[in-house]
């Protein structure tokens, strides 16, 4: 049954990225519209292709290096050249993944703008259909991977799922870098365009004369489509392969060896299949999402999701009924979890992350009371507005960590550790359509910009903008539901090294502790909720450094260039601002990526296993608080400063929307660049953990 179960995953997974490229290849039918459109359109496709061809290469050096390191390491470590050529799978489906999704983005933008030229209905086609093809390609490379080489590797003999734990650290090592690189680079041209163009000179978002402009469209796609694929693929990978690391430790006692070799095979395969059977519900669900009215597109959205989430709970009741998956409810125990338990833990993980999308909704929709209290405030200026922000930003934080606390202790009641794993694997299991939710948006902002910049009827940018407005909410409720999934990501991660670094401690008589009456342990965690901190500050001094340099090059054409302010003139130099996001996002990105990788590793060769293992649970409340406070905030400010847009409280060009402005470009960072990182720190710092683990004192 072993591998009838990973041929089907396999197979279910080839098929997914099999409608990703049909999808792909509809879109691209679609006319381009004009040729000044089709103009812009290249210069964005051109940027978003440069600055990911660059990103690559420094990635290249990175991935080549950790290759050779873990190819050198000894198996019985579970290194050598397992782990490093699963790494570098890892790497290189996330990074793919990440390229394929830009690569559609950028192009059905165009096509998008074209299609609400007929009607609204059309143009959410198009760039729904795009994020279906980055979500649909995440997690059909990612279960992918997972099969191939659970195939590859199996090993009766030994706990093999962690040589598949290198696929995992290949996919967050590259994910960092992007999410990062990528959120220095978008928010260092909308940063700079908004405080030059909208504050200073007066004028419009996306309008042609702001050189920042298409800066700021690269930066969408590579940042929101390229990033937070990568971001959510680690987490989809992380999570399947933790839970069977898990798994295999969890195997009960006292079986007859054909029925160990089924509890074993059913523990480890669960997760798979279960991910697999949500690549199904996903396809299902996106028949859902269709809509010709305004007042129906978030409901299309989130009714496509329901349903993808109730094809979940069904086709997962019947995979659970097959497989029958019965874990120890802990390392040593007797007693067993039933298998309908750990069906339950899946179901609360797929509810609960919906729950928390919902209430990130609450907190940051302009249609709701925190972003226009937020708008309010900025009728006293801009310190008023920065100053609710941040307090709303902080309030958001308490309705997603109770529903996570008590997912944590429902699951653990019901099925162990095991079971907290499986609720991880759930919430993430309808990825192809809730990415595609999300990714859907950067889509229809760019098709909002390029309606501006060619000069579409008014009617277009009607359509384009109220994509855009569905957009804002829909990504808020993605920053969400990454943050959910990546907590218990994270905690099935730190489980996995809780039992491997058990086991390290028992081969030289020791007994590994945990506890907060261990010195070691309480160093540990004080160090590791200061890192999320200390992160955040070299991501927001980056993003500040690079717009700085943006804010220079736009006033300089504003001066330099005769007629291009007031749009009697020449045309601005867009290049020279897509080159400034570019350098500076590459060189800033190296600082904040190496922290996460090497911060843990420092702690355990030094102090030890159990000075890892503080830290890394200091790093995770902290980092949840942290990420949960940086992109409610930021998208309340943004929220709040399209609702004065929208002819509220004054309207565009106020006193009132330039304190919105201000407060959204505070705001930016936190949503777009350390916010969303803080998700893959925690995930990164654990899996390195896990890695360098035979290295530790």
């Amino acid at each position: 049954m072993y591998v009838f179960w990973n041929l089907l995953s396999l197979a279910i997974a080839g098929a997914g990225i099999a409608f990703a490229i049909h999808v792909f290849r509809q879109i691209m039918l679609r006319d381009q519209g004009d040729e000044r459109m089709q103009k812009i359109a290249l210069a964005v496709q051109q940027g978003g292709r440069a600055f990911l061809h660059a990103e690559y290469k420094v990635l290249a050096i990175f991935v080549a290096v950790v290759f050779v390191l873990l190819w050198l390491g000894k198996e019985e470590q579970y290194l050598g050249w397992k782990t490093a050529v699963a790494f570098l799978l890892g790497a290189t489906a996330s990074g793919s993944a990440g390229y394929f999704g830009m690569y559609c983005a950028t192009r059905a933008a165009v096509r998008t703008t074209q299609a609400a030229k007929t009607s609204l209905g059309a143009a959410l086609d198009i760039a729904f259909k795009s994020g279906t093809v980055m979500g649909m390609t995440v997690v059909g490379l990612g279960l992918v991977g997972i099969t191939l080489l659970m195939l590859i590797y199996r090993d009766s003999s030994t706990n093999f799922a962690n040589y598949v734990l290198g696929f995992s650290f290949g996919a967050s090592s590259i994910a960092l870098f992007a999410r990062v690189g990528g959120g220095i680079y978008t928010k260092a041209a909308d940063v700079g365009g908004d405080l030059v163009g909208k504050v200073e000179a007066g004028i419009p978002e996306d309008d042609p004369r702001n050189p920042a402009v298409i800066a700021d469209n690269v930066g969408d796609n590579v940042g929101d489509v390229a990033g937070m694929g990568a971001d959510l693929f680690e987490s989809y990978v992380g999570a399947i392969i933790s839970t069977s690391i898990i798994g295999w430790s969890l195997v009960p006692t006292g079986l007859s060896p054909d029925a160990q070799s089924d509890a074993l095979t059913n523990l480890l395969l669960y997760p798979i299949v279960l991910a697999a059977i949500g690549i199904v519900a996903s396809f299902l669900g996106t028949f859902r999402v269709k809509a010709d009215d305004e007042s129906k597109l978030s409901a299309a959205l989130f009714g496509g999701l329901i349903a993808a989430s109730v094809f979940l709970v069904l086709g997962g009741a019947v995979v659970t009924m097959v497989m029958q998956p019965r874990p120890l409810m802990a390392i040593g125990a007797t007693a067993t979890a039933s298998h309908w338990s750990v069906y339950l833990s899946m179901v609360i993980g797929l509810v609960v992350g919906v729950l928390i999308g919902k209430v990130t909704e609450y907190y940051t929709s302009e249609k709701m009371a925190p972003a226009q209290t937020i708008a309010q405030q900025s009728q006293t200026g801009a310190a008023t507005n920065i100053i609710y922000g941040l307090a709303t930003g902080m309030a958001s934080t308490w309705i997603p960590t109770l529903l996570l606390a008590i997912a944590i202790y429902l699951c653990n009641a019901l099925a162990g550790m095991y079971g907290i794993c499986v609720a991880a694997v759930g919430m993430l299991s309808t990825l192809g359509i809730s990415l595609g939710v999300d990714a859907y948006g950067p889509v229809a902002d760019n098709a909002g910009g390029l309606a501006e910049m060619s000069h579409q009827p008014p009617e277009v940018r009607k359509r384009t903008d109220s994509l855009d407005a569905t957009g804002n909410t829909t990504a808020a409720i993605g920053k969400g539901f990454a943050i959910g999934s990546a907590a218990l990501t994270a905690l099935a991660l730190f489980s996995a090294y809780k039992v491997e670094a058990a086991k390290e401690a028992a081969k030289v008589g020791e007994v590994l502790s945990l506890s907060l009456d261990n010195a070691n342990v309480v160093m540990g965690m004080l160090i590791g909720a200061m890192l999320p901190f200390v992160f955040s500050s070299m991501a927001m001094k980056a993003v500040g450094k690079a717009a700085n340099a943006m804010v220079e090059e736009v006033r300089r054409q504003f001066r330099e260039i005769p007629g291009l302010k007031d749009g009697t003139g020449g045309e601005a130099d867009y290049a020279r601002c897509v080159a400034i996001s570019t350098q500076g996002a590459l060189r800033q990105m190296a600082a904040p990526g190496l922290l996460a990788v090497f911060a843990p590793i420092a702690m355990g060769m030094v102090f030890g296993k159990a000075a890892v293992g503080g830290l890394l649970g200091g790093a995770t409340v902290a980092g949840v608080m942290m990420a949960l406070f940086m992109a409610n905030a930021g998208g309340a400010w943004d929220n709040a400063k399209k609702y004065i847009e929208a002819g509220h409280l004054g309207g565009k060009g106020s006193e009132t929307h330039k304190a919105a402005v201000t407060g959204d470009t505070v705001g930016d960072p936190f949503k777009d660049t350390a916010g969303p990182s803080i998700n893959i720190l925690m995930k990164l710092m654990t899996i390195a953990s896990l890695i360098a683990l035979p290295l530790f004192a």
